[in-house]
């Protein structure tokens, strides 16, 4: 498990921003040491142990890149075409018989072995085959065209593959292509996830007329299992500070985080802080970003703890950018920074300076076909339907005060933020 002291998370300092938080998170947060090995076709989102050097070039041969005919340099026609014997047939999978005649062409497949001799590939929908079964071949082919050397992607002994890398179906890739079977991973981040509150009823539960199914709790399972964290699932923890803290302190021991939602702000019945200040330490994020100010970030038992808001996109966005940075620390994973990209505003906006807001919005073509982000048209953060109809978010910066139609603005994708 994460061991941390009480204070590594100690900030005396005002409302921090959001790279302060992040910064906090990333510098403080001790990786976890566990590994364990996995078959290939389990190691997709997995965060991978140690570099991978290729031990082999790839390709580890000289092949063809087309179907056609090989020659060798010496014989390509200059400045009119030339008719060259056919001697031989190579296709993938296959060996050249014998090395390449001067003054003749092979018949060659996509990713078969050049002969030996044989340096250029003309492609078969540029040579024609005459009455006497030779090859035409055209001029003007640059020598070496249409041929992929050994170690053309990658060298033998290159480090394909770094310690951290979370990896995707494309480093799956790689490593099969190295002819790997299984890799060395980090193992699952454990999180407890608690959703607080006696206004929320779980799902398949009777709901009384004052309460409403907790979303949030699934929405956070779901995003912590794409990021390949192994979940508990702790249901619902009631306003009541002595069974609160009883509850967190119970699991701090067997997990690596834990995550609540609700219950951080500053009401009467908000009651984390207390309920973690009794049990272990807590320094309560007053994080300069809306929607989702109430955040906190505290240590039980060495364990971290994240207390998220209790409305859903308050929570959707905090999630982003506080848990999903501590999920990777804990994993040792590289960096993985979020790159807003540049697009067009189709809507107008003003915001406080010194806070980072997010704008749940989606994209459209406009009349000139230039990419447009417009908004969604109503506010709140408890809208979950404003998640759902909408692609992601505006990102507008601390500096940023208003927003006017034509103006460039940074969009992130959903898709892209877990």
């Amino acid at each position: 498990m994460a061991q941390l002291s009480d204070d590594c998370f100690a900030f005396g300092g005002p409302m921090m921003s959001v790279d302060e938080a992040v910064g906090l998170i990333t510098t403080r947060v001790n990786a976890i040491a566990d590994l364990e090995t996995v078959a290939l076709v389990d190691a997709d989102g997995r965060v991978l142990a140690h570099d991978i050097a290729a031990h082999l070039p790839l390709p580890p041969f000289t092949n063809s890149a087309v179907d056609g005919y090989a020659v060798r340099n010496a014989d390509l026609p200059q400045s009119t075409e030339q008719a060259l014997p056919l001697d031989g047939r190579i296709q993938a999978g296959g060996l050249a018989q014998a090395p390449i005649k001067p003054g003749h062409t092979a018949r060659i497949f996509t990713g078969a072995p050049m002969p030996l001799g044989a340096e250029t590939v003309f492609m078969q929908e540029d040579v024609r085959v005459d009455k006497s079964g030779k090859v035409v071949l055209p001029p003007g082919l640059k020598p070496g065209a249409n041929v992929r050397p050994a170690g053309e992607d990658i060298p033998e002994g290159y480090v394909a593959l770094r310690a951290g890398q979370r990896l995707r179906p494309q480093h799956v890739a790689l490593a099969a292509a190295f002819g790997l079977t299984s890799l060395d991973v980090v193992r699952r981040i454990r999180v407890a996830v608690f959703s607080t509150g006696d206004e929320l009823a779980s799902p398949g539960e009777p709901r009384a007329a004052s309460q409403l199914f907790d979303s949030n709790r699934f929405m956070l399972m779901a995003m912590l299992r794409r990021l390949g964290c192994e979940v508990s699932d702790l249901g619902i923890l009631r306003d009541e500070r002595t069974s609160l803290a009883h509850g967190l302190k119970q699991v701090a021991g067997d997990h690596d985080l834990i995550l609540t939602t609700g219950g951080v702000s500053t009401g009467e019945e908000d009651h984390v802080k207390a309920a973690v200040e009794s049990v272990g330490s807590l320094v309560l994020w007053r994080m300069a970003i809306k929607p989702g100010r109430p955040v906190a970030m505290g240590v039980i038992d060495g364990t971290p703890l994240i207390g998220l808001p209790g409305n859903p996109v308050a929570s959707f966005v905090t999630f982003v950018h506080v848990v999903r940075p501590t999920v990777l620390a804990l994993a040792g994973s590289l960096p993985e920074p979020h790159l807003p990209i540049p697009v067009r505003a189709a809507f107008t906006y003003r915001k406080k300076e010194g806070r980072r807001e997010y704008v749940r919005a989606s994209l459209r073509r406009g009349k000139d076909g230039t990419l447009e982000v417009i908004k969604f048209p109503r506010e709140g953060a408890g809208l979950l339907s404003s998640l759902v109809e909408t692609s992601g978010l505006v990102e507008l910066g601390e500096d940023i005060t208003q927003v006017e139609p034509g103006q460039d603005v940074g969009f992130l994708f959903y898709a892209d933020l877990l």
